[in-house]
């Protein structure tokens, strides 16, 4: 090279060189839609909610920024140390000419570091008490309206209405169709919680998704989509892949169920066992009215029973009944009496008339009495001349005595 060439008439200034590589390497494809892995250091997350850090290797580094609108996409926490499959563009910062990695969405590396990121955040969610079993809400029972939020199309979504349509098709099924893997997904299914909140018609809300890999799952463990789920003012049923997969929605739902099809099995009361018991009930029911009704009347004949005793009227009545059969006792005493001193009459009067000096008279016999009405009872009280009367059984006669004589033997 001819170094005493002309330099000043062909040379280019700092921001021309900058502009240049800048052009160079936004129009290459490769850099343009780049996939980086490497591990995070120098990880500083800036007061205006962007992420500055450095991605590094064995052999380099290179500047990566990551944007407040792009970090909602994220499902786990970054931090130093944390191995990182980045995607984004680069491109160069013309001020400083320096170039950069502008991250756009980025995972863990690798499935251990999937499962460190879930441990890390499980903990920290643990501590905060999101997954306290204390604030976890019961569900209704009898559900009016169910939302739903999963993919438009896929087994999960025919699962929940076949099932719901089968056990308690009476109920209004809300569906937000959402993304379900994907580095937009958590946004996706934020976003349908809060719409289904903010309508206010559900009762109770499923979130969830089939099966799949633990990648094919991340975005349930998204950590702003695990507290939106906490936080949700309607109890929340988390159904995400096959029953051993777990995810941090499972543990901050206020239900979790093994499959989406057992979700709707818990959100929905089953017809035929609701049929049933409300036979039962009504047989039950139908008993208890009949047996209190025979009661109560048993009841009400024993008050009238007992207020036809108490009443006035009836006590007249008995009082009469007494009366009457005091009158009878004392018609049977009086004649009793009667007869016993009738015949106790007649028998002195049968004494009487034995001791009557009439009854002597009538048989013959007559009375001489003095003039002073006595009865001489023997001729030595009589004197000859005296008057005296002699009574006879139907009449007297005057008599004189003319002289006396006394019967041999007596004295």
């Amino acid at each position: 090279m001819n170094l005493n060439m002309n330099i000043g008439a062909e040379a280019l200034s700092v921001s021309d060189v900058n502009q240049y590589i800048r052009a160079l390497i936004t129009t290459d494809d490769l850099l343009s839609a780049v996939a980086i892995r490497g591990e995070i250091s120098n990880f500083k997350r800036h007061s205006s909610g962007h992420l500055y850090f450095t991605l590094k290797d064995g052999g380099g580094e290179i500047a990566a920024v990551m944007f407040r609108g792009d970090t909602g996409r994220l499902t786990f926490n970054p931090s130093d140390g944390m191995r990182v499959v980045a995607y984004g563009s680069v491109d160069v910062y013309e001020r400083s000419g320096k170039y950069q990695v502008y991250v756009r969405s980025m995972i863990p590396d690798g499935v251990g570091a999937l499962a460190e990121a879930y441990e890390r955040l499980k903990r920290q969610l643990e501590v905060e008490g999101l997954f306290s079993e204390a604030r976890k809400r019961q569900l209704p029972k009898y559900p009016q309206c169910i939302g739903v939020i999963t993919a438009a199309t896929g087994a999960a979504i025919r699962d929940i209405l076949n099932v719901t349509g089968r056990r308690y098709s009476q109920a209004k099924i809300l569906i937000y169709p959402s993304l379900v893997q994907g580095p937009d997904a958590p946004v996706s299914l934020r976003a349908g919680l809060e719409l289904l909140c903010a309508h206010g018609e559900c009762d109770v809300i499923i979130i969830g998704r089939g099966g799949g890999s633990v990648e094919d799952l991340w975005a349930f463990n998204d950590e702003a989509l695990v507290r939106a789920v906490a936080a949700s003012p309607i109890p929340v049923i988390s159904a995400v892949g096959h029953e051993t997969d777990f995810t941090l929605c499972d543990f901050a739902a206020d239900k979790r169920a093994p499959t989406p099809s057992a979700a709707a099995e818990i959100a929905t009361p089953d017809c035929a066992t609701i049929s049933k018991h409300v036979c039962d009930a009504e047989i039950g029911l139908h008993r208890s009215i009949t047996a209190r009704i025979n009661d109560l009347w048993q009841r009400s004949d024993r008050f009238t029973d007992s207020l036809t005793r108490l009443s006035p009227e009836a006590r007249l009545a008995r009082m009469g009944e007494s009366l009457k059969h005091a009158e009878q006792r004392l018609g049977s005493a009086i004649d009793k009496t009667y007869t016993r001193k009738d015949a106790e009459y007649r028998e002195l009067m049968m004494r009487l008339r034995a001791l009557d000096p009439m009854a002597v008279l009538q048989r013959g016999y007559s009375a001489i009495k003095d003039t002073d009405g006595k009865i001489i009872g023997c001729a030595a009280s009589l004197n000859v001349g005296q008057q005296v009367t002699v009574v006879m059984s139907d009449g007297e006669a005057d008599a004189q005595i003319i002289s006396t004589r006394e019967k041999k033997g007596r004295r």
